[in-house]
């Protein structure tokens, strides 16, 4: 399957909105807690989900559905607990020396690592897909990047 500009900027969008939120959390823990800052983020996030289903259920109809499937398997409920850490983990390194751009580039090298391990075992559901040549260069240069930016500032 060929890779669409659509997807392409919904992921970059994506990148955007996960530094925003990255940013905007550490502030509420700095000010608070880490724990309280994962509590208002998940909560604001839950109401704004929950919005924006309903309203996407209106517009488009029964392409949207408000329940989720009967086979679906329960392990695929669990994605709150690694969000509320990683919400939790963010604010405490950005309010750490390494800020929001050494926080980015760790959370982003560990992204892509466990990308590539579920990608190749089949994790989660996912189709097995073989690393090439061309995931193997990506991924020294993504740590070079991440080096760069961690070790670079002068």
């Amino acid at each position: 399957m060929k890779t669409q500009p659509f997807h392409l900027s919904l992921a970059l969008a994506g990148g955007v909105t996960l530094a925003s939120m990255i940013a905007l959390n550490s502030t509420m823990a700095f000010f608070s807690s880490p724990l309280l800052a994962s509590w208002v983020a998940h909560g604001v996030g839950a109401v704004i989900s929950l919005a924006v289903l309903m309203i996407a259920s209106v517009l488009f109809g029964e392409k949207i559905s408000l329940l989720p499937k009967s086979e679906t398997p329960i392990w695929a409920y669990l994605g709150g607990i690694p969000g509320a850490f990683t919400v939790i983990l963010a604010a405490i390194t950005v309010n750490s020396p390494l800020g929001l751009s050494g926080s980015i580039a760790l959370i982003m090298a560990g992204q892509v690592l466990f990308g590539f391990v579920c990608d190749t075992l089949g994790l989660f559901g996912l189709t097995k897909r073989t690393m090439n040549i061309n995931d193997g260069m990506a991924l020294m240069l993504m740590v070079a990047g991440c080096l760069m930016t961690l070790f670079g500032r002068g």
